[in-house]
C-alpha cells in the first residue's frame, strides 16, 4: 500500500515539487494541520517549502511579490481565513495589476461544528464565516478553487502553479478547510502535472511589425515594465540605437532601457507622439494620459505585452492597430531579429538628433539637481540623484514607492528599477524590497519610500521580519510630512482653486510626523535623520557601508521639502 500522511504535509511537498521556495505565512487557528505538516515533514526528512512569519498579510503578499520579481518563480502565501485574506487583497490586486504569478492560500473556518477532526473548537470559527469568502479576490485572482477533498491536494496545487504561470501571469487563490487539511492522503512522488508554456505572437505579426518599424520615418517606443528579461533588455538597447527609435519610459515600473543610453527619450510623451509616424508601446498599462496626449492622424499604434489589450481592465482604449500577445521578452527577441534581416539604412541624422535633444534633457535636470544640493533644504530631487550616485558600480536595485525619481537617476542595469504597481496599493516598497533581497542576497537593495507609504507598510512588522531574517538592505523614507501625490492631483484639477490657495490642502497633512528613526531602533537597525545634503551625504556613507559588512537593515529618514 502507497504511504499515507496528512494533507496537510502533502501539501507542503507538493508545493516544494511545483518549484516554491519559500511560504510567506501567518498563520491563524485553522493552520494546526499545516504547522503539524511542516514538524512531520522535518521528523521523516522530507522537502518542503521554507517558511517565514510575517506578521501582517499586506507584508507576506509585498514580500511574495518582490521575491519573485528577484528569482522568476512563483511563491506560496498562506493566510487565516476570512480576515487574513481581507489584509491580503490589496496585495492580490497589485499582483494582478503587475502579472506576477503567485499562490494565495487562505484557511477556510470548519463548517462542521463537531462530530469531525478539525471541527470548530473556538467562538471565532462561528464568527470568521462566510458565505463567499474566495469574493474578497476573486476579482483580483486568475483562478480559485476549494480544496473538498484530501486526495485533491496534489493535482489542485499542480493546477494552480500552472495557471498562475500562464500568460498573461498573475495571482490564483485556493481555501483550505481545516476539516480536509487534518485527513490523511497517500503520498504522491510523481513529478508535477502541468507545465505553463511559454506564449508568443504568430511568426506572421512579428513580421508585420518589423515591416512597419523599417519603414517608418519616425517611429517611437513606449515602455513601462521594462522589457521582460535581461536578453531582450539588452537586445532593446540594441535595437533603439541601430534604427534610432527614442524610448520613453513614462511611468516606468522596470527599467527597459538604461536612463541615460542616447536613445532613452524624456518622460513626457507629448513631443514623441506628435511627430511619431509609428508607435510601438511595451507592455504599457497606460503610455501616455489621453486627456493631455495623442497620437497623431494616421501613426499606427503596436501593443506588445502578455495582454496587450488588457482584458482586466474594463476601460482601457489605447489603440492597437497590431497586437502581439505574449510574453514580452520572448516577443521583443522574435521583434529584434526580425528588424536585424533588415536594413535599417542611413539614419544617422535621425539618431543624432534623439541623442542630443536628450542630452539637453539631462543637461538641465542636472542644473537643476545641483542647485538643489547648493540649497539648504534636501529634495527628492537631489536625494534621487546622490542615491544613483552612490551606487554606481556596484549590482544594486531600487524598490520606489513615491520615494526615488527615476527621471534624475541615471541607472543602466537591467534589475536597477522597480516601480509600486500602477494599482496603487500602498505599503508595497518595503516588503517587496525584503522579498527581493531574500531571492538576491548578492546585490545592495534599497527601498525609497514616502513618509505616508512607510506608514502604509506596517513598518513594526516588516523591520521585525528584517531582523528575524538577517537581511541587510537600506531604506530610505523621504518625509515630507504629506500625501504629495493627493496634493499634486488636487492642483492638477484646481489649479486656481480654494486648495491651492490655502495654507495646508485639506486631508493630505500628514504632521507632525512620527519619529522614523525610532520605529527602526526598535529592532535593533542603524537608523539616522537628515535635513541637508551634507547630513544625508554623510548618512548615506555610513549606511552603504553598515548593509554592505551584513550587519542588518538600515534606515535613512530624508527630511524633504514639499514639491
Amino acid at each position: 500500500m502507497a504511504e499515507r500522511t496528512s494533507c496537510g504535509a502533502a501539501l507542503l511537498e507538493r508545493l516544494h515539487a511545483v518549484g516554491v521556495d519559500w511560504i510567506f505565512a501567518n498563520s491563524g487557528t485553522d493552520f494546526p494541520p499545516i504547522i503539524e505538516g511542516f514538524a512531520e515533514a522535518a521528523a521523516h526528512g522530507r522537502p518542503v517549502p521554507r517558511a517565514v512569519t510575517v506578521p501582517h498579510e499586506g507584508a507576506t503578499m509585498a514580500m511574495a511579490h518582490g521575491y519573485y520579481f528577484g528569482s522568476g518563480k512563483a511563491q506560496a502565501v498562506m493566510v487565516h481565513t476570512n480576515v487574513g485574506l481581507a489584509n491580503a487583497a490589496i496585495g492580490a490586486i497589485n499582483a494582478r495589476a503587475d502579472n506576477v504569478p503567485m499562490l494565495l492560500f487562505s484557511g477556510r473556518t470548519p463548517t462542521t461544528e463537531q462530530g469531525r477532526f478539525g471541527a470548530r473548537t473556538v467562538p471565532i470559527g462561528w464568527g470568521q464565516e462566510m458565505r463567499d469568502q474566495t469574493a474578497l479576490v476573486r476579482e483580483a485572482c486568475k483562478w480559485d478553487y476549494e480544496l473538498r477533498f484530501p486526495e485533491q491536494v496534489h493535482e489542485l496545487v499542480d493546477r494552480a502553479h500552472g495557471i498562475a504561470n500562464a500568460v498573461p501571469r498573475g495571482p490564483v487563490y485556493l481555501s483550505l478547510p481545516r476539516e480536509v487539511l487534518c485527513e490523511d492522503v497517500a503520498r504522491e512522488t510523481a513529478p508535477p502535472t502541468m507545465t505553463a508554456g511559454t506564449a508568443m505572437a504568430r511568426p506572421a505579426d512579428i513580421e508585420a511589425a518589423a515591416e512597419l518599424i523599417a519603414g517608418a520615418k519616425r517611429p517611437v517606443i513606449f515602455a513601462q515594465r521594462g522589457a521582460g528579461s535581461p536578453e531582450a533588455y539588452a537586445a532593446l538597447a540594441q535595437l533603439a540605437e541601430t534604427w534610432a527609435i527614442p524610448v520613453c519610459q513614462y511611468w516606468a515600473l522596470q527599467l527597459a532601457l538604461a536612463t541615460d543610453h542616447p536613445m532613452a527619450a524624456g518622460p513626457d510623451p507629448a513631443p514623441l507622439l506628435a511627430e511619431a509616424d509609428v508607435i510601438v508601446v511595451l507592455d504599457a498599462l497606460a503610455p501616455w494620459s489621453p486627456d493631455k496626449h495623442a497620437p497623431k492622424p494616421g501613426a499606427k499604434v503596436i501593443q506588445i505585452g502578455q495582454d496587450p489589450l488588457f482584458a482586466q481592465t474594463p476601460i482601457r482604449n489605447f489603440r492597437a492597430d497590431l497586437a502581439l500577445p505574449g510574453d514580452l521578452g520572448e516577443n521583443l527577441l522574435a521583434l529584434a531579429a526580425a528588424l536585424a534581416a533588415r536594413n535599417p539604412g542611413d539614419r544617422a541624422r535621425r539618431r543624432d538628433a534623439v541623442a542630443r535633444a536628450n542630452a539637453a534633457t539631462w543637461a538641465a535636470r542636472e542644473a537643476e539637481i545641483a542647485r538643489d544640493g547648493a540649497g539648504p533644504a534636501l529634495t527628492k530631487r537631489w536625494v534621487s540623484a546622490a542615491l544613483a550616485r552612490a551606487t554606481e558600480g556596484r549590482d544594486a536595485t531600487f524598490f520606489a514607492e513615491l520615494g526615488a525619481q527615476l527621471a534624475c537617476m541615471r541607472l543602466a542595469d537591467a534589475h536597477a528599477w522597480y516601480e509600486s504597481p500602477h494599482s496603487g496599493g500602498l505599503g508595497f516598497g518595503f516588503p517587496a524590497a525584503l522579498g527581493y533581497k531574500l531571492a538576491r542576497p548578492d546585490r545592495l537593495v534599497i527601498a525609497t519610500l514616502g513618509d505616508g507609504s512607510y506608514i502604509f507598510s506596517n513598518p513594526v512588522a516588516c523591520h521585525q521580519v528584517a531582523e528575524a531574517m538577517g537581511l541587510s538592505l537600506l531604506v530610505v523614507v523621504l518625509n515630507n510630512a504629506e500625501w504629495g501625490a493627493v496634493r499634486a492631483g488636487v492642483l492638477g484639477l484646481y489649479p486656481d482653486g480654494h486648495a491651492a490657495k490655502a495654507n495646508r490642502v485639506p486631508l493630505t497633512d500628514l504632521a507632525p510626523s512620527p519619529d522614523f528613526t525610532a520605529i527602526a531602533g526598535a529592532s535593533r537597525a542603524w537608523a539616522r535623520s537628515a535635513d541637508t545634503p551634507a547630513e544625508f551625504a554623510g548618512a548615506l556613507e555610513e549606511a552603504l557601508a553598515h548593509v554592505a559588512a551584513n550587519k542588518g537593515l538600515a534606515l535613512i529618514e530624508a527630511r524633504v521639502a514639499r514639491d
